[in-house]
């Protein structure tokens, strides 16, 4: 494969790469508020970087939502993409558009030992789906399989917006507070950074406390200072990880294994660890058992969107 690059482009920045060799290249981030669209951020990347328009020959993007024909409009933030008027600007011949997730389903082929931490010990089973799931901006799921032929499959969805699952009273309690406020309540509502912020305003008010903090991070440092409060958030989402991920492993016949991934829980890791998330899993009456060996990770690498960005390129020219 000749240079190409890839992106992986969320509502607030646009990561870029080169990618050479199966490796990524360097790695810049760039964000999505100061450019016009993806041409002008590419321009900025390969002109920082000494690089003519026409250097690559080959792109690819991951992209938030489910993507189809010519025009591309990203969901969270003013970008939009013409297939056609992208590649006659950059003077690129081949563009690859993939959902975000894809991309992130992709990514697990390529990991480190280093790059993840073990949360619930086992053996993947042999041809069976992985479960990629992780709270960011939003929730993302996706599905990995690997093919006959020794290619991988990652298959888009928008799991993240399934109903929020209930499995204790004080869920009940907590999911009626939500509901007063949303109305509807799907999973990506707490499973997310904004939601963070969202269930300590739930807890607050269910329990009698005065709000006092004010955004995700403040949450975050609080339960890894030891507030109570903070701590009781920290807790229940990942309980609440824990019921999502496990219903995604049900539906899929999941035993390949279960990825979590995203910006959120590695910024309280060891919380995480040691919380619930294992128990409610596995919580699921008859089926509790179908759990048994079925090993959990948790994600530390850097650029995995990136990464699997490449993987989806090198497969579609049938080079990987």
């Amino acid at each position: 494969m000749n240079l190409a690059l890839v992106g992986d482009i969320g509502g607030t920045n646009a990561r870029f790469a080169l990618w050479r060799d199966e490796q990524l290249e360097s790695v810049r981030v760039l964000a999505t508020a100061d450019y016009l669209g993806p041409e002008a951020a590419i321009s900025a990347y390969l002109a920082e970087l000494g690089l003519p328009l026409g250097a690559v020959e080959s792109v690819c993007l991951a992209c938030a939502g489910p993507v189809s024909g010519d025009l591309f409009r990203f969901t969270n933030n003013h970008w939009r993409i013409s297939r056609a008027a992208f590649c006659e600007t950059l003077q690129v011949r081949e563009l690859l558009l993939v959902n975000d997730f894809s991309a992130m389903a992709l990514g697990m082929t390529r990991l480190r030992e280093d790059e993840r931490r073990l949360v619930c010990p086992g053996e993947p089973e042999a041809n069976r789906p992985c479960v990629v799931i992780g709270p960011g901006t939003g929730l993302g799921v996706g599905t990995l399989l690997e093919s006959a032929d020794g290619s991988w499959l990652a298959l888009p969805g928008e799991g993240g917006h399934v109903d929020l699952p209930i499995g204790s009273p004080r869920e009940a309690e907590l999911w009626q507070q939500l509901y007063r406020q949303l109305d509807h309540v799907r999973a990506e509502d707490v499973l997310s950074g904004g939601g963070l912020l969202l269930l300590y305003r739930a807890i607050c008010s269910l329990d009698g406390h005065a709000p006092r903090l004010q955004s995700p991070a403040e949450i975050t440092a609080a339960a890894l200072d030891g507030d109570a409060v903070a701590l009781q958030v920290i807790e229940q989402f990942c309980c609440w990880l824990g019921r999502a991920a496990g219903n995604n492993v049900l539906s899929l016949g999941g035993r390949g294994g279960v990825y979590i991934v995203g910006g959120v829980v590695p910024r309280f890791a060891e919380l995480f660890l040691a919380s619930g998330f294992a128990r409610c899993l596995r919580d699921k009456g008859v089926m509790s058992s179908y759990f048994d060996g079925i090993p959990v990770w948790l994600v530390t690498a850097e650029y995995p969107g990136l990464m699997g960005a490449g993987v989806a390129l090198q497969q579609a020219l049938g080079r990987g």
